[in-house]
Formats: structure tokens, C-alpha cells, sequence
């Protein structure tokens, strides 16, 4: 197998295993670069999903996935031997953690054996599901190794860790820097090749392990932050601050800070699992890591505690919790998304509805959720139904919130303190919500647009919704820092 080049990898043919919310995007990348891509996924109804266009993605990839199926170099199969025919193989199956927070490894575990079995020589094989320091080597080199193929010699095999943010336009695969560690020299190059086109730099590590190291690394500060950044929002409260206005001084500091925002928890695929990898791996060797375990316990924690919440300002507004009717604002984990994994608001639904009230939730892009043995559905006219209690968790892009500005709304608690019913208020020409208290998820009680965990953008470099603008968008094809052509 020869690649030729860092930005082409026409002539290639590319096997994406798993094709969820990374796999997908990854294959479109590599399709739209000029690779021909063979999806295979297990699940039939995921390749219905995606022949029919059906599928979470951002307008730009949707236009890619029209693109590639309306073409011959895309196909989809759940076959797994078709791997077999191809160049490359690039596993993205999920890594996600079960009831006790340890690694759930069943699906990581199957595909890698598949693709082991399958494998060719002159196959280049890459990993990037996040996992614990070691798994490219457990469960691809020394697989391989005892079907009689030398990696690196032979085979190559390399760790890419995805760096995929669902719904950020900013953030596309081929905006972002993309990590390469291989089992070789050759396999490093190899997989730097690969993935050029589809990244805007690639930077090569010394090894697999390194790679996902870092990769643990990256969401486990993510994490720790996260919980920080909850905990502080706390102290404001008790100190009579809001926690968004001094972030935001805070985050006019050029250096040494990021800003990070208080919120109802921590939702999706990474943040709420990956730390997980890495405290289970130092635990079977005796390691402890005391910050990392107490903030991903107070980020478990976080749902539960915006539930009392709720409650509290309900018996404060002498409301009963048993049959108030309480209704949550978007219930996916992000904004401008569909996936409610792991999602905060799960648990906050289920603990008010355990505490008797009738709950409800708005979210145009989740059609249906469970919540216990019941079946919700979205509320498309919340404007039109009495409320006790509406609670603001995800707000996407399509909610309209102006209604909440009006002089007999009901009562609000904000659990982002971004500031979206005062952006409500302002489009709707009435500058900030003159009816009931807005209540931040700190729970200092204020009207909407003032400074009670709403924040103000103005003067300090930050956008709208109040990150600070730190990034800077790389545009064009990657630079690989290692040679890229390997001849096998």
C-alpha cells in the first residue's frame, strides 16, 4: 500500500467501522477528500437511517453525506468481512461506561477482533475510540501479532483519537488538529497520510500510548473544569455574585485562564465517560487520583442537585411538587444537537416526577424520550399550556423563549446562566422578562437580563452566548509532521 501524498488519497479504498456520531463524519471526510468508503456498521437500522439521510449531522455534512451516496465511491454494508477488501480500516465504535462507571469495552472489544480477523497485509489499520492507555496494543498489535502479521512491517497500526464536537460548525473534523501516534514509524506515517486531508494539522506522537494519554487527558481536564466551574458558581451564590459576570472578567486575562460555565451537568459520549478510563486503570494498579475522582462525583452529582433545586423554588412559589407542572427546555445534552446521552435532564425529569410532579419537556429535536416506564413527547406550543415551573437546561437555536418574557410567565430556573432570556427578551423588543423571577441555578433570584447569572457580553471579547474567543480556524489541508508516503 503506498500513500501518496499529505492531501490525497484518491485511489484508496477506506473501511469505516462504526458509523455514529464520529464514524459518520469521519467517512464523509475521507469520501469528500476522494477516498472510496465502505460504512459498515452492525446496526441495520443505523444504515437505513443514513441511506435516508435521517441523521444528526450539521447542514455541511448532510450536504456531503447528498453528495457521496448520490456517487459510486460510497457504500454501506453491515458486513464484516468487507474490510477485507479495503486499504485502510478506521475504527470509531463507541467506548461508553456501565452502571458503575467502569469501561464498557463489549463493542471496542468485537470490532477489533473482527478487523483482526479480517486483516490483510499491507493494511493499514487505525483506532480512534477513546479508551485506556494500552488498548491499541491489547487489542490490535499483539491480536495481530498472533495471527503471524508484524506490525509495522507487515500491517501498520496507528491511534487517532477523535476530535469530533457534535454541532459546532467551528469545529468540523476539517478544522481541527488531529493527533497520530503509531506502532512504527511506517505505521505513524501511514496513518498521518490518511487522515491529512481530513484535519487541518496533524501532529505525530511517539506512540500509541501517548496518543491516548492525551486524549484521557484533554476530557478529563475538560471534566475537572466542569466541576470546578459548578462549584464556584456556588460560592457566588452564597457570596451574593453571579458566577457569568465574573467569569467573564476573569476570562478578559490573556493568559493562564480558560473560561469554563456552570450548568445542569454533564452530558454526551466524552465527558461523563472517558475520565472513567482513566480511573479504572490507575485503580488496578493502586494509583489514586483524588482531584479527577471528586470532581467527576460532584459532576454525577450536578443533575440531582439542579432537581432540589427546582423543587426549593417551587415550595417557595408555595407550589406543591406533587402535580406541578413542570417543564424542561431542550432535554439533549448540547445545543443545536439530538443526543441525549447520558443528559442531565434525564435525571431531572425522572427525580421531579419521583417527587410527584408532571413533567414535561420542549425540544424539537428529540421527538420522544423515557422516562422510567413512561413516554414523553415533545411539547411543540408550550406557550399555549399553564406551567408551575419552566426549567431551562439546552437551549437550542429554534426555541423561541420570547414568551417566557411576558408579563405573566411563569416562573424560571436557569441552569446555564448564559443569559438566553434576556437574548429573548431583547429580540422581542422588550429588553428583559418582566414577569415572575428568573431563578440561576445558583439560586440567587433576580429578574432575566440582569445580573444574576445572565450576564452581560458587552466590552469584554466574548460572543453572545459568552465563550470566550480564543481559537483560531485553520483553513486548508493539514501539515503532517512526519514523512507521508509509505510504500508497502
Amino acid at each position: 500500500m503506498k500513500f501518496k501524498s499529505n492531501d490525497d488519497v484518491t485511489g484508496l479504498t477506506v473501511a469505516v467501522v462504526g458509523l455514529g456520531y464520529v464514524g459518520l463524519p469521519t467517512a464523509l471526510a475521507l469520501s469528500d477528500a476522494g477516498a472510496t468508503v465502505v460504512g459498515v456498521d452492525s446496526s441495520p437500522a443505523r444504515l437505513r437511517a443514513i441511506a435516508r439521510g435521517a441523521v444528526d449531522l450539521l447542514p455541511l455534512h448532510h450536504a456531503q453525506l447528498a453528495c457521496a451516496s448520490a456517487g459510486d465511491g460510497f457504500r454501506l454494508t453491515s458486513d464484516p468481512t468487507a474490510v477485507g477488501a479495503a486499504d485502510a480500516v478506521v475504527i470509531c465504535v463507541p467506548t461508553p461506561v456501565d452502571a458503575r462507571r467502569e469501561p464498557d469495552l463489549t463493542a471496542l472489544s468485537a470490532a477489533c477482533a473482527s478487523v483482526v480477523e479480517h486483516a490483510v497485509p499491507g493494511q493499514l489499520i487505525v483506532l480512534t475510540s477513546t479508551s485506556y492507555v494500552g488498548t491499541t496494543r491489547d487489542l490490535l498489535v499483539e491480536p495481530l501479532r498472533a495471527r503471524g502479521l508484524v506490525v509495522d512491517e507487515d500491517v501498520y497500526v496507528a491511534f487517532a483519537p477523535e476530535r469530533i464536537d457534535p454541532g459546532n460548525e467551528r469545529h468540523t473534523p476539517e478544522r481541527t488538529p488531529r493527533l497520530v501516534g503509531g506502532a512504527g514509524p511506517h505505521s505513524t506515517r501511514a496513518a498521518a497520510a490518511l487522515l491529512a486531508p481530513t484535519a487541518s494539522l496533524i501532529r505525530t506522537v511517539a506512540d500509541p500510548e501517548t496518543a491516548e494519554m492525551a486524549k484521557l487527558w484533554e476530557n478529563t481536564y475538560r471534566a475537572v473544569n466542569i466541576a470546578l466551574a459548578n462549584e464556584l458558581a456556588d460560592a457566588c451564590h452564597v457570596l451574593g455574585l453571579a458566577p457569568v459576570p465574573v467569569i467573564e472578567a476573569a476570562a478578559t486575562k490573556p493568559y493562564g485562564f480558560m473560561p469554563f460555565y456552570p450548568g445542569p451537568g454533564v452530558g454526551g459520549h466524552c465527558i461523563p465517560c472517558d475520565p472513567h478510563y482513566l480511573l479504572w486503570q490507575l485503580g488496578r494498579v493502586r494509583q489514586q487520583a483524588p482531584v479527577v475522582a471528586t470532581a467527576l462525583a460532584a459532576n454525577t452529582a450536578r443533575p440531582g442537585r439542579i432537581t432540589e433545586r427546582a423543587l426549593e423554588q417551587l415550595a417557595r412559589s408555595a407550589v406543591p411538587a406533587r402535580g406541578a407542572r413542570v417543564l424542561l427546555i431542550g432535554v439533549a445534552y448540547k445545543e443545536g444537537v439530538a443526543d441525549v446521552r447520558e443528559s442531565p435532564a434525564l435525571e431531572i425529569l425522572a427525580g421531579l416526577a419521583a417527587a410527584g410532579a408532571d413533567v414535561a419537556y420542549c425540544d424539537p429535536l428529540v421527538p420522544t424520550i423515557g422516562v422510567g416506564a413512561s413516554l414523553l413527547q415533545h411539547v411543540p406550543d408550550p406557550h399555549t399550556r399553564p406551567w408551575d415551573l419552566v426549567v431551562l437546561h439546552t437551549v437550542h437555536p429554534v426555541h423561541d423563549l420570547t414568551w417566557l418574557c411576558a408579563a405573566d410567565a411563569p416562573s424560571v430556573l436557569d441552569t446555564r446562566q448564559r443569559g438566553a432570556l434576556a437574548m429573548a427578551g431583547a429580540a422581542a423588543g422588550t429588553g428583559a422578562a418582566a414577569g415572575s423571577g428568573v431563578t440561576a441555578a445558583a439560586g440567587a433570584t433576580t429578574r432575566a437580563g440582569t445580573t444574576s447569572g445572565t450576564g452581560s457580553t458587552s466590552g469584554t471579547g466574548l460572543t453572545a452566548g459568552g465563550r470566550a474567543e480564543q481559537e483560531t480556524e485553520v483553513e486548508g489541508k493539514a501539515e503532517v509532521t512526519a514523512e507521508a508516503e509509505v510504500t508497502a
